[in-house]
């Protein structure tokens, strides 16, 4: 048996041993559940897989565009490393080019890559916008990230519309209030 495949049954173990501790009894309709855990395991945390430098190295000259570039309200779900409870809501990617622009699907996938991972809100934030400030160099970058979380609307204090907010910025974005301010018209058109 090779270790994949030793790793394989831990798995379905792991998640019959759960279900016990939850039901007690692993009834016929929970009979292919831990296979089913596993198979959206692959999909939900599938982040791991994904390097951002092979997501953003497909540049384009900038042709000497110098102003806001924003993808926004890009929807993400993650999964919460504090309770294993997911969080989702929409990001919003900006960055000023000097000499190089990446395709916007790059911009989704490089969220989708942080967020396909077990995180946290504030590391997401960040992680979104190391990657770009590192790869593509930009003028200035930025990412806001707007999300409700499962820990907070089904269990503790229950609060079912509370949406948390980070936001990370570097460059222009941080030092400059007036590109910070155009930031925020666009984003809240």
């Amino acid at each position: 048996m090779t270790e994949g495949q030793i790793k394989a049954i831990e798995a379905v173990d792991t998640i019959i041993r759960y279900i016990e501790s939850i039901d007690g009894d692993l009834r016929e309709g929970l009979s292919r559940t831990p296979e089913r855990v596993i198979e959206s395991f692959k999909e939900i945390y599938s982040g791991y897989e994904d390097d951002a430098q092979e997501i953003l190295s497909a540049t384009f000259n900038s042709e000497g565009y110098d102003g806001i570039v924003l993808l926004r309200d890009v929807e993400f779900h993650s999964v919460c490393e504090h309770h294993l409870q997911p969080f989702s809501g929409k990001a919003h990617i900006a960055y000023i080019p000097v000499d190089k622009i990446v395709g916007i699907s790059k911009l989704a996938r490089l969220l989708d890559m942080h967020s396909k991972r077990l995180q946290n809100q504030e590391r997401l934030t960040e992680s979104i916008v190391d990657d770009l400030q590192r790869i593509i160099q930009p003028l200035g970058c930025a990412a806001i990230v707007e999300a409700q979380h499962g820990c907070m609307r089904c269990r503790g204090v229950s609060k079912q519309n509370a949406v948390m907010v980070t936001s990370s910025m570097r460059g222009a974005f941080f030092d400059k209030p007036q590109a910070r301010s155009e930031l925020m018209q666009l984003i809240n058109q």
